[in-house]
């Protein structure tokens, strides 16, 4: 496939999920497997892509719930048709996720927005939801043994919380990966709560997430 009709279909694609055009997205969804391109591909940088640029939207206040949900409902419309097309090397499980938005904070949309792109990105995904006790997050971690925990927050009155579960999750297990992310929080917040990650968006919190799962597995072969 050459470069300009490969450009074409992730546009139309990332289109679809901007535009709400459910069927767009599985129309040239069947074009991008008709026409041979790796379905992961598609919808990393097509579907997922087009995701991002509705986060950006909605964060810049010219998109709004409603349509948050309208562009999901295409981005899972494409998925349809794309996922069992994965490979088995794309498919293989690149960890697990504890999400959730911290306590005394009912902001969910960003975080579902994140828990959509890592479900994308092959994660497996335990969502505890919004206003999370602390302790919740430690508890879940430890049941399911994740690699990553990834509070978000809205607010600076509650952002405080997320040190306090860090210092708590890293007494009992200090492999764990820590991401946070959220209007208040900043990289320099997240240094200095002790975050392994920052996640400025829902694109780059995937990103974030495979490299310090990548970092987790090196150190863990050194162990």
């Amino acid at each position: 496939m050459d470069v300009t009709r490969k450009k074409e279909i992730l546009d139309k694609l990332a289109e679809a999920v901007v535009e709400f055009e459910e069927e767009q997205a599985r129309e040239w969804s069947q074009i991008a497997l008709d026409e041979g391109m790796d379905a992961f591909e598609a919808i990393m940088q097509g579907l997922a892509a087009g995701m991002e640029t509705v986060g950006d939207l909605y964060d810049q206040q010219e998109y709004f719930v409603p349509e948050l949900l309208m562009s999901a409902d295409a981005l899972y419309a494409g998925l349809d048709i794309l996922k069992p097309h994965i490979r088995a090397e794309d498919q293989k499980n690149m960890g697990q996720v504890v999400i959730g938005t911290v306590q005394g904070d009912v902001h969910d949309i960003g975080k579902n927005i994140i828990k959509l792109m890592f479900e994308v990105g092959g994660f497996e995904v335990h969502d505890l939801g919004r206003d999370v006790p602390l302790e919740k997050f430690v508890e879940e971690q430890m049941k399911t043994d994740s690699e990553i925990v990834a509070m978000s927050a809205m607010m600076t009155t509650t952002m405080t919380g997320m040190k306090k579960v860090i210092e708590m999750i890293k007494e009992k297990n200090p492999d764990v990966a820590i991401m946070l992310g959220g209007a208040p929080v900043t990289r320099d917040v997240a240094d200095l709560f002790g975050a392994d990650g920052y996640a400025e968006s829902a694109g780059n919190a995937v990103q974030e997430a495979i490299k310090m799962i990548s970092n987790l597995r090196k150190l863990q072969e050194k162990a």
